[in-house]
């Protein structure tokens, strides 16, 4: 069977066009630095400040804007912060901690939207057929990483003709697994 690509996705955060003209100025547009894997997001060269009770952490913002803003950290960074981050699926804030974000025209208080992003992997419709999986289906992902090969578990599918296939694990899963960059994993049901 086909082995999956795992990346790492570090830390950042997601804006909605209201916040980003809080934090760059009226009628600010994000700056495009490079492409992700995932169709239609990328990287932008804007960054900015997060600000929890105990520390700060500078954050790049990827494009483009969102319905609401969002900050993924791992667990310790939130540590590092003073936050507490639940582990969720990206877009699902409703109920988790705020923090403040400043950017060189302002600041933005946020009373939600602090997560750890929950391990997924993007899939097509083509590709869930092939793997026998659904959207929202849990599964595992087996590293065979050097010297540190291991199995994550609650791995969560998602489905969408938009996506292109790759799992997303964050800097302390990967460092967990030793993932030099980005890996490859076999998909176990």
């Amino acid at each position: 069977m086909e082995k999956v690509l795992v990346e790492i996705s570090a830390r950042h955060v997601h804006v909605t066009q209201e916040h980003l003209e809080a934090l760059f100025g009226e009628g600010y547009q994000l700056t495009k630095k490079k492409d992700l894997s995932q169709p239609g997001q990328f990287a932008c060269a804007e960054k900015v400040t997060v600000v929890g009770p105990r520390g700060e952490l500078k954050c790049s913002i990827l494009g483009p804007v969102r319905k609401a803003s969002q900050v993924e950290i791992t667990l310790t960074e939130a540590r590092q912060l003073g936050v507490t981050a639940l582990v969720r699926e990206s877009g699902d804030i409703a109920g988790t901690n705020g923090c403040t974000l400043v950017g060189p025209a302002g600041s933005v208080e946020l009373t939600e939207g602090v997560i750890a992003a929950k391990r997924h992997v993007h899939m097509t419709t083509k590709d869930a057929e092939y793997y026998g999986v659904k959207d929202k289906d849990v599964i595992s992902l087996k590293l065979d990483t050097e010297g540190r090969a291991l199995t994550f578990g609650d791995v969560v599918v998602r489905v969408s003709d938009s996506f292109a296939l790759a799992a997303h694990v964050d800097t302390d899963e990967a460092n967990a697994a030793s993932i030099p960059g980005s890996c490859y994993a076999e998909v176990v049901k």
